[in-house]
C-alpha cells in the first residue's frame, strides 16, 4: 500500500462467508469470490485489501469491514454479492478514505451501504479513559 495517501485505510473482507448457502465441495465460498472479484479490480492508492477468516456476520451474506487510523470510524457491512458488488464497494471504499475521520456523509455512500450497515464503530479515544467500576 503507498504510504503517501493522507489517509490510508484497509477492508477487511471475511473469505469464510458461505452467504447462508450450501457450497459445493471444491467450489469457493461467496465470501472468498468477493475477496477474489475485489482483488481483480485495479488497485486503490491508500487501501489495503484483508482476508479474514471470519467476521461472525454469517446471517447477513457475504461482510466486510472499513478501518482506518486511530481517529477514524469504523464500518461493517454485509448483504454483499460476490458476483456484482466489487465495484460498489470500491466506489464505498474511496469515499471512506477520502473522508479524514472516516465518515462518508449518508447520502453520499452507496445505496447499498446506506441499508446495509451492520456496525459503526467509533475511533478509539485519543487520551486513556478513566477506569468506570460496574455494579
Amino acid at each position: 500500500m503507498p504510504q503517501d495517501h493522507p489517509h490510508p485505510v484497509e477492508l477487511l473482507v471475511c473469505t469464510s462467508c458461505r452467504a447462508g448457502q450450501p457450497v459445493t465441495e471444491g467450489q469457493p465460498v461467496p465470501g472468498a469470490a468477493l475477496h477474489a472479484a475485489l482483488m481483480a479490480q485495479e488497485p486503490m492508492d491508500g487501501v489495503k485489501i484483508t482476508a479474514v477468516e471470519c467476521l461472525s456476520n454469517c446471517s447477513r451474506g457475504c461482510t466486510v469491514a472499513l478501518r482506518g487510523g486511530p481517529a477514524r470510524w469504523t464500518y461493517v457491512y454485509g448483504n454483499l454479492s460476490e458476483g456484482t458488488d466489487a465495484a460498489m464497494v470500491y466506489e464505498g471504499v474511496a469515499q471512506y478514505r477520502d473522508a479524514a475521520d472516516g465518515l462518508v456523509p449518508w447520502r453520499e455512500r452507496p445505496v447499498h451501504f446506506r441499508k446495509n450497515c451492520i456496525a459503526r464503530i467509533p475511533p478509539l479515544p485519543q487520551t486513556p479513559t478513566p477506569e468506570v467500576d460496574h455494579v
